[in-house]
């Protein structure tokens, strides 16, 4: 899991900045006709922006958009190739302690304490204070991110959301005019996300600053921001239209599901940006490409590729049983057992898709790591086309959210390796079409000779997306597949996996935490309940059309009630705690 990076700049140095006016009437921050350029490569094109002082903007980025060189060049860590990058008038050269900044990666001092690690920000910048000052000013913003318990714990005892909330509090101790979140939340599950979200409005309300978020969320920036802004992917990353959020103040997550100006412009957003990654699909040639008229091997017996799918045994039940199965690890101190998951049962049809949803700590990736053979079960069975699971296999597919390749092969390589098995039948050009199919569907047809070790984690995470779908085995093992991927990307990706499973008909189970993306794919929603003890809490059947598009997902009536449902599951299993 990633958290947050405060980004350590000498806030004490002198800055370029000159008092700023008084006049009311001009903006805090403004961004005129802004460009950025790395080498030859247009990062950023002539952006222009107006926020006013105490406004919460969102800005929806995605990979390759620049949001990050945005971010950096309004807090003067970069200075813009031409335009002029403004607050309250004057041009921003430089870092100052007036813009607090959170990145999506931190680095928190490891030998310190919480309390040590804010403090550092609070006594370089307000040198003038007493010590007391220092130290009431310090423990106010840990309190005021719930930290206050915590306060003398070291980094390696915190979770990751818990360190997040450390970095928050160092950037907001500075007491900055303005604070810049670059995806500070992206990589947490559901529920510490939701809960980070509303500290940071409180904060907002609470201390009036104004606040630039970017994410690649739209509930998110919806339930936050006074206005949405898309950054348009690059290179030339432009800003599309400003969508205004009319929705009062203090939000309900679940009330906003029954919201109907919360609908329109959720799909107004939605529709903008798939829009938008329509054409960028077009201009890298990706609908250009197709499958060759070849089947794998391992969708029936994996020494044996003249067995190819029966159709006629698709939906056969209990292709995919769980009986009683449970997990126990032992506890810190080694004289007894704490068990994670307790009794799941599921009988899955063949060429079903299962989604499986629940709060971090509930066992749905234990469950996936037992059924893929790489977990041992300590109670109970697991039962794939009547045989036992006891240990990993070719018939079983596996995405992982971070992927595992060979870092001295090229995606292409690294790809290739498992068509050559599950393809021996096809020959050498229906084999690299295959290869160069799947990644250039997940958006590396222009790396595909690229060593792993020269591509970037999303990159990498893509290769063994590709890998994975490209195999078609007998079952599909998907953990967060697409959690570290901005909402573009994972869109995109969500429908090349629903197209490879309308084309195999391989049966599939995905871990999310995303209410979305659960419906999307899935014939049944399974909600497990928190652990220890987890168990299946509740089965929601999917009753959407198939084949299914986000666009169609959202306009269809039925869309909003499955949606309560999830939400309503996870908000009880949120009490609970």
């Amino acid at each position: 899991m990633s958290a947050l990076k405060l980004k350590v700049v000498d806030i004490n140095a002198s800055s370029d900045i000159t008092a700023p006016s008084n006049d009311p009437s001009l903006p805090l921050i403004e961004l005129k006709n802004v460009c950025k350029s790395y080498g030859e490569t247009s990062i950023l094109k002539n952006l222009n922006l107006s926020v006013k002082e105490g406004e919460f903007i969102a800005i929806v980025g995605f990979s390759g958009s620049g949001k990050t060189t945005l971010i950096s060049t309004i807090a003067g860590l970069i200075q813009a190739d031409s335009g002029e990058v403004l607050k309250q008038g004057v041009a921003i050269t430089s870092p100052g302690p007036d813009r607090g900044v959170v990145f999506q990666n931190y680095s928190l001092m490891p030998w310190l304490t919480v309390y040590e690690n804010v403090a550092l920000a609070v006594d370089a910048i307000f040198t003038d204070w007493t010590a007391a000052a220092r130290k009431e000013h310090t423990e106010k913003y840990i309190r005021m991110v719930n930290l206050g318990a915590a306060m003398s714990k070291k980094p390696s005892e915190l979770s990751g959301g818990m360190r997040q909330r450390v970095n928050v509090a160092r950037a907001l101790a500075a007491s900055p005019d303005i604070l810049l979140l670059d995806e500070p939340l992206s990589a947490l599950d559901a529920l510490t996300r939701g809960n980070l979200q509303d500290e940071i409005l409180h904060i907002w309300e609470q201390e009036k600053k104004t606040v630039i978020l970017i994410t690649n969320d739209v509930d998110e920036a919806i339930y936050m921001a006074d206005r949405v802004i898309a950054l348009n992917p690059g290179p030339d990353a432009t800003f599309g239209p400003d969508f205004t959020v009319n929705i009062e103040r203090p939000r309900d997550r679940t009330a906003l599901n029954q919201n109907d100006s919360f609908k329109k412009l959720r799909a107004e957003i939605t529709q903008y940006l798939m829009a938008t990654g329509i054409e960028k699909n077009q201009a890298v040639g990706i609908d250009k490409i197709s499958l060759p008229e070849v089947q794998p091997n391992t969708n029936q017996h994996w020494d044996q590729p003249e067995l190819l799918i029966n159709k006629n045994d698709i939906e056969r039940p209990r292709y995919l049983e769980f009986s009683q199965l449970s997990k126990s690890y032992p506890t810190p101190d080694g004289n007894s057992t704490v068990k994670v998951v307790d009794g799941f049962d599921l009988k899955v049809k063949k060429g079903e898709f299962i989604s499986i949803i629940g709060h971090s700590g509930c066992g749905k990736s234990t469950v996936l790591s037992m059924t893929a053979g790489l977990n041992s079960i300590s109670e109970g069975v697991i039962v794939l086309d009547n045989k036992e699971i006891d240990g990993a296999g070719p018939d079983r597919g596996v995405v992982f959210q971070a992927p595992s390749l060979f870092p001295w092969l090229t995606a292409y390589e690294n790809v290739a390796l498992g068509v050559e098995k599950v393809y021996p039948h096809a020959n050498p050009a229906e084999r690299n079409d295959i290869v160069e199919y799947y990644l250039t569907r997940v958006g590396l047809g222009d790396v595909l000779h690229k060593k792993a070790s020269a591509l970037s984690n999303g990159m990498r995470q893509r290769v063994g997306i590709a890998r994975a779908f490209a195999l078609s085995p007998k079952l599909l093992l998907l953990d967060e597949p697409f959690g570290m991927l901005d909402s573009l990307t994972r869109w995109e990706l969500q429908e090349v996996l629903m197209e490879v499973w309308e084309r195999t008909q391989v049966t599939a189970i995905v871990v999310t935490h995303d209410v979305d993306e659960a419906i999307l794919l899935a014939d049944r929603v399974v909600m497990m309940t928190n652990g220890p003890h987890a168990k299946i809490g509740k089965i929601e059947s999917i009753d959407l059309p198939r084949p299914r598009t986000r666009k169609a997902l959202l306009a269809h009536p039925d869309y909003y009630k499955y949606r309560a449902s999830l939400l309503t599951f996870l908000a009880e299993c949120d009490h609970t705690h």
